[in-house]
């Protein structure tokens, strides 16, 4: 029986690293020195490696129930993606910390508050927050992949570059975790209600968790550079009432991630940066299909 929506999809596990190229990283590295957009950039990254660690748990909870061969290769793609964008964020976490970032206050936190879950909460809806938060990861991973406007926001190449092959692969597996919990009865009241749950608590603890970064930052009691910062942040495609509306989508009876079809990008974006001339060809080990 064909568990997968799409036997064709390609999830190949990249063995990259950005270490090296971060370390030149400085202070406030977003577009134009920004405070507030160094700041949420630093914040996501902070919660990315407990965050896919506890997503790779919660498919690999269910692999011994997928039984079809097809859906397992993506599984086992899935798994090896997440794994690499923990361990690259975490490297860019220790930088972000030798700066005077929070990042590994964020992570203990991060981890502690999962385990914690892990310990209370059943497998399925554990699945089911990894099903939504894919569906966060891709929706903004497709915005990253699109808006020439959203990557120059990272300002530092190595940064951008850091982001955009993490989008890459996010739009590359974006079905693998709904998929699996599809095929293993998750239900769809539960789905519907993780999502609306996180649609707002995500995003108000991503909140407080940058406004905590901006306290500790000096720069930020600068209030003309503050205000222009915040105004240039509400002001950036992050905050557009599509990408809200596109999340929300996650909440329709007959939705599925392959909706919204991001093909074309994956094609454009594997052979921009890992193609016969690929920009980041130089920082692979090794790839597997």
């Amino acid at each position: 029986m064909t568990q997968t929506s799409n036997p064709d999809r390609k999830v190949p596990t990249r063995r990259i690293s950005f270490e090296e190229s971060l370390q030149e990283v400085p202070r406030h590295f977003a577009a134009d020195g920004d405070l507030v957009l160094s700041h949420v950039a630093a914040g996501l990254s902070a919660v990315f490696p407990d965050g896919e660690d506890f997503f790779v748990r919660s498919v690999r909870n269910y692999r011994d129930q997928i039984t079809d061969p097809e859906l397992k290769r993506q599984v086992n793609g899935f798994i090896g993606q997440e794994a690499m964008h923990g361990r690259e964020h975490r490297a860019f976490n220790n930088r972000l910390a030798e700066l005077g970032y929070p990042t590994k206050q964020v992570e203990r936190f991060t981890r502690f508050g999962l385990k914690l879950r892990e310990r209370v909460a059943p497998k399925k809806a554990n699945l089911a927050v990894t099903a939504a938060l894919e569906h966060f990861t891709a929706t903004l991973a497709e915005l990253v992949l699109s808006s020439q406007e959203t990557r120059d926001l990272f300002g530092h190449d190595e940064v951008r570059n850091l982001f955009v092959w993490h989008a890459l692969e996010e739009c590359e597996h974006k079905a693998v975790a709904f998929d699996v919990y599809k095929a293993v009865g998750g239900s769809e009241r539960l789905r519907v209600w993780t999502m609306n749950f996180l649609r707002y608590g995500f995003l108000a603890g991503m909140t407080i968790q940058v406004a905590i970064s901006l306290v500790f930052d000096r720069a930020s009691y600068n209030p003309v550079r503050l205000w222009k910062s915040l105004r240039n942040a509400f002001r950036s495609p992050v905050m557009n009432r599509d990408l809200w509306l596109q999340l929300k989508d996650y909440n329709r009876p007959d939705f599925h991630p392959d909706d919204s079809d991001t093909n074309e990008l994956v094609d454009y974006w594997r052979a921009e940066l890992f193609g016969d001339q690929g920009s980041l060809n130089d920082k692979l080990a090794n790839s597997a299909a």
